[in-house]
């Protein structure tokens, strides 16, 4: 299957895994192929950003732009850079999940990749889960990458 063009969903909660994200990326897109870097910002968060790089609310800065900025983005991008990866970086404001499936439709994305982390089936279902909805309504096959930290976390935790 041609992986030409692969969708790599990152935000605040993937520090732990962006080494794990971008090689996961990097790996599987076809060596003419590029990926998608795309970092989905909820209206506070955003609100934020805009006030910390001192950006004008009348300004025409978009949610792609405010990608381009940010330190996780930038993380990733390197990592990609250094392994020999076209990619390009694009940004959206909204609720994560569809943000994602959004622009996974409009790329016609061949993959997209995702972090998570493990819940409980009942946390899942009181809290809802970004990743859960992606890997469920994706058109296109989604690739999940596990927090490592967790199972650090559960193997040093004593018997």
């Amino acid at each position: 299957m041609s992986m030409n063009t692969v969708l790599l969903a990152v935000g605040s909660k993937d520090e732990s895994r962006l080494e794990e994200l971008a090689e996961t990326a990097a790996s599987v897109v076809d060596p003419d192929g590029r990926v998608v870097l795309l970092h989905v910002f909820d209206r506070e968060r955003y609100d934020t950003i805009e006030t910390q790089l001192h950006i004008d609310e009348d300004s025409e800065v978009t949610p792609d732009d405010v990608s381009e900025r940010s330190r996780i983005v930038s993380d990733v991008a390197e990592r990609l850079e250094r392994a020999g990866v076209d990619y390009e970086i694009r940004g959206a404001l909204g609720e994560t999940a569809e943000s994602i499936l959004d622009k996974s439709e409009s790329l016609d994305a061949d993959l997209v990749v995702v972090g998570g982390r493990s819940r409980s089936a009942t946390g899942k279902a009181l809290f809802g889960s970004t990743a859960q909805r992606v890997l469920l309504e994706a058109d296109c096959p989604v690739t999940f990458v596990k927090d490592r930290s967790e199972e650090q976390t559960e193997a040093t935790v004593p018997a």
